[in-house]
Formats: C-alpha cells, sequence, structure tokens
C-alpha cells in the first residue's frame, strides 16, 4: 500500500513538473524559453532529487505506522506484525491518540505526516538543494545573457509569423466575402427571370420598381466587368430580362393613352368639339389618367440618361403620347380655324390676333398636359409645331395677298409686339414652337411689305402724276387761310359774345392765354393735308416701315423712297414754275424739304447705304491700247505682247464702294433751292445796280492792266441821269415786290424764323449793292452829279427793309 501511495505521488509531481514547464513556455510575453536541452536538463534534476534515500534516523516501518486507536480499526485485516509498526510510528508523531474514521481524516492525516517527513530531511540534502538553486539561477543568468539576441530575433521572427498569419486570415476573410458579393449580382438573375416570367407580373406592383433597380445595378456591374468567366452569356440573359421589363412598361403606357385616345374618339369622331367643352373632352381625361402612368415614366426618365435602352423607350413613349395628342387635336384645331377665317373674312388683322391667341392657348395647355405625364421637357414637343402650322396655312396664302402698307404694317405690330414680345419672350418654354411659327409668319409679312413698299414708291411715288388741284399753289394756301381766318373771326366774336353776357368776371390772364392760343393756331401750310401728296405718302411709308422691318432693310427702303420723293418735288416745283411764278416754285420746293428733314429726324436711324459699283476705266483703257496700238507712244509701243500684258495686269476692274445718304440728299437739294431762291431774289430786287457795278469793274480793271484812261462820268452808260434811272427802277421794284415776296414767304413758309433765315441774306446782299454804289458815287461823281443820281441813302434803305421784314 505504501508503495502505490509513493508511486501515486512521484507520478504527480512529474505530472506538476511537466505543467508548469508548459506555462513557461506558453507565455506570448516569454523573455526567456526553455530550449529543448534545458528542459531535459530540469526533468533530469528533478528525478535525481525524487530518488534521494531515506534518513536513517527514520526507518520506512516507523513513517508507515499507525496509532494504537486506528490499529483498532484495521484489526481484522491488518496483521499483527504491521499493527505493531504503524502503531510505533504513530507514537513517533503524537498521534497514537488520533483515530480515522473516514477519507478525509485520512487525508488530513497524510498531509500532516509529508509535512513532518519534509521538515525531517537531511540538511545536507537541502543544502545541495539550495546550492543547486543558486547555481541554476546563475546558468538561467548566464544563459539569458549569452541568448539574448537569439530569443529577441526569435520572439521577433514569431510576431511576424503571427501577424502575417492575421493578415493572410483577413485577406482570406475579405476574399470570401467579395466573391460572395460578386456571386450576389449572378445569383439575382434567377431570381428577375422568375419574376419576369409569372403570368400575373403587373407594372404597378410594388415589387416591380425594386426589382428594376436590382436588374439595373446586375447589368450595370456585369457590364464593368468584361474579364468576367461567362460574361458574354449572363450579359445577354440580363439584357433579355431588361427587354422584358421594358416591354411590359411600353406596353402598359401604350395601352393607357390609345384607350385614352380610343374614348374620347367615340364620344366625337369627327373632332367638331367647341370650344365651351373642348376642355372636358381632351384634357380633363388625360389628366386624369396622368398619375396611372406616371410613376413608370419617372423611373424610365431616371434612367434614360445612363441607359440607352431606357432612352430609346422614351422617345417611344413621348411619340405615342404626341401622335395621339395630335390625333385628338389636329381634326378640332382645323375646324375652330376654319370658323375664325369666316368670322372674319374680311378683316385680316382680327383673325390673325385672334387665331394667335388661340394657338397660345393651345401651346399652353399641351405643356401643362404633358408635364402632368412627364418630369422632363423633350424637343420632341415642338411638333406642337405641326398643330400651329394648321394656323400658318391659312394665313400664309392671305398674307401674300394683301396690297395695302397700312394693313401689313398693323400685321407686323401684331405678331412682333402682341405676340412675340408680350407673350413668347414671357413664356420661352411653352410658346417655343408657336414661336418658330410666328417668326415664319412675320418674315412672310415682311417680306411681302417690303415687296409692296418698292411697288409703291416707283408707282405712288416716283410715278404719281399730280392732279391740277395738287399743284394749285399758292390758291390752295389761300383758301386755307381765308378759311382759318374766318374761324379765327367767328371765335374771336363767340368769345366776346360769352365775355359780354357772362356774370363771371374773367381774369386778364385768361384772355391774354386764348388771345395768344388763337394766334399761335397752326398754318394752313402745316396742315398734313396740305402736304403734297408724295410727301405725305413717302412720310406715312417710313413710319409704317420704322418699327416693321430690320434696320438695313429700313434704310435701303427709306433712301429710295425719299430720293423719289425729291424727284417728284423737283418735278412738281418745275410745273409750279411754269404755270405760276417762280418764287412759288422755289418756295413749294423749300417747304416741302423742310417738311421733310424735320418729319424724318425722329427716325433714330442711319439712312445712308453703301453701293457697289464695278470700274471699267482701266479694262477699256488696256483693250484700247491692244485695238489701237497707234495711239500708244513709240517709246512704250515695243510689240503687242506688252499691250497684252498690260491688259492682264493693269486691266483688272476695280471694285469701289461709295455710300447713299439719302438725309443729307435732302439737306443738300434744300441748301440748293435756298441759295437759289437768296440769289434768284437778289437778282430782280438789285440785279440792274450789279450789272452796273459789274460794268465799272471791268472797266477800271482795263485801266490798271494798262488801257486807256477813263472818267466815268464820261462814259455814255455811266450818266447821272442814266445812274439815277437804274437806282428809281431798282428801288420801285423793291417798294412794290418786296411785300408780297415776304407775303408769300409768309404764306409758303408759316414760320417767323425761318422767314428771317431765309430772307437774311437776300437783305444782306441789298445792303452790300447798296454800299458799294455808294462808295462809288462818292468816288467818281461831284455834288451835282450826286443830286442828279439822287441814289437813296442807306438809312432809306434800311428803313425800306425793315418795314417789310
Amino acid at each position: 500500500m505504501m508503495a502505490s501511495i509513493e508511486q501515486s505521488l512521484l507520478d504527480l509531481t512529474d505530472k506538476e513538473t511537466w505543467e508548469k514547464l508548459s506555462v513557461w513556455d506558453r507565455r506570448a510575453d516569454a523573455m526567456a524559453p526553455l530550449t529543448e536541452r534545458q528542459t531535459d536538463s530540469v526533468l533530469e534534476l528533478r528525478a535525481a532529487a525524487e530518488t534521494l534515500p531515506v534518513p536513517s534516523e527514520l526507518p520506512i516501518e516507523d513513517l508507515c505506522s499507525l496509532s494504537s486507536r486506528s490499529l483498532q480499526s484495521f484489526s481484522a485485516t491488518v496483521p499483527a506484525s504491521t499493527e505493531d509498526v504503524l502503531l510505533k510510528g504513530f507514537q513517533m508523531l503524537d498521534m497514537e491518540n488520533d483515530r480515522i474514521e473516514t477519507a478525509q481524516q485520512f487525508f488530513a492525516w497524510f498531509a500532516k505526516l509529508q509535512a513532518s517527513m519534509d521538515q525531517d530531511e537531511s540538511a545536507k540534502y537541502r543544502c545541495l538543494f539550495t546550492k543547486y538553486c543558486v547555481f541554476l539561477l546563475l546558468g538561467c543568468s548566464l544563459f539569458e545573457q549569452c541568448d539574448y539576441l537569439f530569443v529577441s530575433n526569435k520572439t521577433g521572427t514569431l510576431h511576424e509569423a503571427c501577424e502575417q498569419l492575421l493578415k493572410e486570415q483577413s485577406e482570406l476573410v475579405d476574399l470570401a466575402e467579395s466573391i460572395q458579393q460578386k456571386l450576389s449580382y449572378f445569383n439575382e438573375l434567377e431570381n428577375i427571370s422568375t419574376k419576369l416570367n409569372s403570368s400575373p407580373l403587373s407594372v404597378n406592383s410594388e415589387g416591380f420598381i425594386p426589382m428594376l433597380s436590382k436588374l439595373d445595378d446586375c447589368i450595370e456591374y456585369v457590364s464593368s466587368h468584361p474579364s468576367f468567366k461567362d460574361y458574354p452569356v449572363y450579359m445577354a440573359k440580363f439584357k433579355q430580362c431588361l427587354s422584358k421589363a421594358m416591354h411590359f412598361m411600353k406596353i402598359h403606357i401604350v395601352n393607357t393613352m390609345q384607350n385614352l385616345t380610343s374614348q374620347l374618339t367615340k364620344r366625337d369622331p369627327m373632332g367638331l368639339a367647341n370650344a365651351d367643352n373642348a376642355f372636358t373632352l381632351y384634357y380633363v381625361k388625360f389628366r386624369a389618367a396622368a398619375p396611372k402612368v406616371r410613376t413608370l415614366i419617372e423611373q424610365i426618365e431616371q434612367r434614360a440618361e445612363k441607359i440607352p435602352e431606357y432612352h430609346h423607350l422614351l422617345d417611344e413613349i413621348h411619340q405615342c403620347y404626341l401622335d395621339q395628342r395630335e390625333q385628338l387635336l389636329s381634326p378640332s384645331i382645323t375646324s375652330t380655324i376654319t370658323d375664325l377665317t369666316t368670322q372674319n373674312s374680311k378683316d385680316h388683322c382680327a383673325l390673325v390676333r385672334s387665331g394667335c391667341a388661340f394657338m397660345v392657348h393651345v401651346c399652353q395647355d399641351e405643356h401643362q398636359l404633358f408635364n402632368e405625364f412627364f418630369s422632363k421637357p423633350t424637343p420632341k414637343l415642338e411638333v406642337v409645331g405641326e398643330l400651329c402650322l394648321s394656323l400658318y396655312d391659312v394665313l400664309r396664302p392671305m398674307i401674300i395677298h394683301i396690297i395695302h402698307l397700312e394693313t401689313l404694317s398693323e400685321l407686323c405690330s401684331i405678331l412682333k409686339n402682341e405676340m412675340l414680345e408680350d407673350h413668347v419672350q414671357n413664356n420661352t418654354t411653352q410658346l417655343g414652337a408657336f414661336d418658330a411659327v410666328v417668326k415664319q409668319m412675320l418674315e412672310d409679312v415682311q417680306e411681302r411689305l417690303v415687296y409692296r413698299t418698292h411697288i409703291y414708291i416707283q408707282t405712288d411715288i416716283m410715278g404719281y402724276n399730280p392732279a391740277p388741284g395738287d399743284l394749285a399753289y399758292p390758291e390752295k394756301l389761300e383758301m386755307m387761310e381765308r378759311i382759318a381766318q374766318s374761324l379765327k373771326e367767328e371765335q374771336m366774336k363767340q368769345m366776346s359774345q360769352e365775355y359780354a353776357f357772362s356774370d363771371v368776371q374773367l381774369e386778364d390772364g385768361i384772355g391774354s392765354v386764348e388771345a395768344s392760343r388763337l394766334q399761335t393756331s397752326i398754318s394752313p401750310a402745316d396742315l398734313h393735308g396740305m402736304w403734297y401728296p408724295t410727301v405725305r405718302r413717302t412720310l406715312v411709308c417710313l413710319s409704317k416701315l420704322y418699327r416693321c422691318i430690320e434696320r438695313a432693310v429700313f434704310q435701303g427702303l427709306s433712301q429710295e423712297a425719299l430720293s423719289a420723293c425729291i424727284q417728284s418735288l423737283l418735278k412738281a416745283s418745275d410745273i409750279i414754275l411754269k404755270n405760276k411764278t417762280q418764287i412759288d416754285g422755289q418756295l413749294f420746293l423749300i417747304k416741302h424739304l423742310l417738311i421733310m428733314r424735320e418729319q424724318i429726324a425722329p427716325f433714330h436711324t442711319d439712312f445712308a447705304i453703301k453701293e457697289i459699283s464695278l470700274d471699267l476705266k482701266k479694262t477699256r483703257d488696256a483693250a484700247f491700247k491692244i485695238l489701237n496700238p497707234k495711239a500708244v507712244p513709240n517709246l512704250f509701243r515695243l510689240n503687242s505682247h506688252n499691250a497684252i500684258l498690260e491688259f492682264l495686269l493693269e486691266g483688272t476692274p476695280e471694285i469701289k464702294e461709295h455710300y447713299i445718304d439719302s438725309k443729307k440728299d435732302v439737306d443738300r437739294h434744300l441748301k440748293f433751292s435756298c441759295e437759289q431762291f437768296i440769289q434768284q431774289q437778289t437778282q430782280i430786287f438789285v440785279g440792274s445796280l450789279e450789272e452796273f457795278l459789274t460794268k465799272v469793274a471791268a472797266l477800271k480793271t482795263t485801266a490798271i492792266q494798262g488801257g486807256p484812261t477813263y472818267n466815268l462820268a464820261q462814259q455814255p452808260w455811266a450818266q447821272p441821269a442814266k445812274i439815277n434811272d437804274i437806282v428809281m427802277a431798282t428801288y420801285r421794284v423793291m417798294k412794290s415786290k418786296l411785300p408780297s415776296t415776304l407775303q408769300s414767304m409768309s404764306l409758303y413758309l408759316a414760320n417767323r424764323d425761318t422767314e428771317f433765315i431765309l430772307f437774311k441774306p437776300v437783305r444782306n446782299n441789298i445792303q452790300q449793292v447798296f454800299q458799294r454804289l455808294h462808295a462809288l458815287l462818292q468816288e467818281e461823281y461831284s455834288g451835282e452829279d450826286l443830286q442828279i443820281i439822287a441814289c437813296p441813302s442807306m438809312e432809306q434803305i434800311n428803313l425800306l427793309l425793315s418795314v417789310n421784314k
């Protein structure tokens, strides 16, 4: 029994030793792990320590003895000799009175016995064990000092190996997740195919749109990885699923729109719905059906920018929608425009205004309805312009047959101001198609207006044949003057009667204001109706064209119109000059040129146009040298090749540009007419005196150049009596004709400032002639001769001119 107990203790000791050694090596932060050699050394030392002999002072029999009380419990099973030995042993341990009855008491006794044995070991062995431990510690220290670098390297290598393993583990985990994620896109193919092939599939179901999103993600992923195995197969299958899904959406949306059109067509088969119920028939039904398909259309619009198949599908849906709307609206629009044409057959402006207003409402309603179905615009919506073409097709034949400039001008104003600026400019998005049609219509009207203006200028201005009443000057002005004077007298008489019978005392200021108003009434010459017809027509034509056509076109037409008007005025002036008097023809021309210059001033444009002409002078000269070599000097006439070479080099025609300014042309003619009037009036008043002074100047020039000396008083034509005849005749002419001249100027010009400006050079010329005459007479004639001549003094001349001013 003791042998088995001792063997158990030895086995337990070896087990504990291995556990301790394993704990030493298992630590992750071990600074000095044991090598295999060190482990073997520890085990050998442990084995050597366990085989020490039992001390001689304590025999084995004594250690195994039991107390006398214990022996009584084992008397049945233990021999007598053994009992004596145990009793002796218990006595040595002072345990002879203890009683062991249970296993716990036995283990307690055994532990006490073991402790006693440990205390009683030989001091010799304990000393050796102590030395061994010291040597062991010294050895470990030496090992630590010698093998620290090795241990550190091994530890670092171990850490690196662990980190590499962790990294590889993480990479493998990520790889597995990546593979799983990639496979998820391919695994969705079966689910999507199953849903699309199921018979009760509805595009309005809750799962249809998420399925589209998954399908889009799968297609995008597969298409971005063409290097995957079976890429073409899966891509084709995904595309097939996409085609099925889009087909289902297209069928649903197209059927919805076609059913709406079919229902509305049955209600109004001829498309003759009037304006009152057209909204109900064509707009309310479509608006009510819009929510049924708008969700699907939004999904298509979101994907159309990225996926070409969706873009093509959206185009087909747009085309289907617009076709259905055109099918519904086209008959109704045609019928409405026909009714408007019938109602306004004689009023072109009203027809254009009402027709355009109708199309504006149609375009706005169509855009609003389109926005109920679609969230993004499309260029195909401009197909509404085809509906607008119905109006254009009706109006264009009417436009190209209009001959009146007033009507064409008003149409331009309606299209440009009312439609383009007021409607289109404020709503360019909805009225884009209408804008294109109106611009085309406006161009047609402008083209027609320009064409009719050319004809009008040629026939009604340049080719105008004046009637006798048109050239009845100054009779027309005198008649209008008498009428105005009689009206003025009646007004004055009426006002005087009102003042006489009025109980209210009027202030002097009011009377003065009324008098001034009467005095400043418009002259008959300034009345629009008194203008020469070509002037009136030209200005009216320009006023109609100014805001209707482009500036460059207006400049060309204005130059043509003003030139034709000037020619007609020159022609009329010549007729009046022949039939009446010279001053009537001149003042008629001056007055109307002044009217033209004043009336064209408000046109803020340049009346100059550039004309390009081909100058063939050099070509003509070079050809002349070839044809007539004798005309070329001998120095230059070497041979015929020189003339041909000169023709090629210098005979090129020249392109010349020159500007024609009709406004300056008016000023030039006005200046020339005024100068001619001043010259002729001066000639009428002092022409004989100017001839006399010219003869005297010629006589003096001859004498200075070496001719015979002269005595002016001895010349037959320069006798005092002769001079007196000339002076008196001149004075009588001035006194008799000057008032009529000024009256004619007042009648034609009807403006004090203009009259003064025009007559001032005449008065200055008269004064200068008499000043020269006085100087000559004082130099050449004696006092008696001067009395015979009896030339009026400058004071008399100035008084005569001032009285008639």
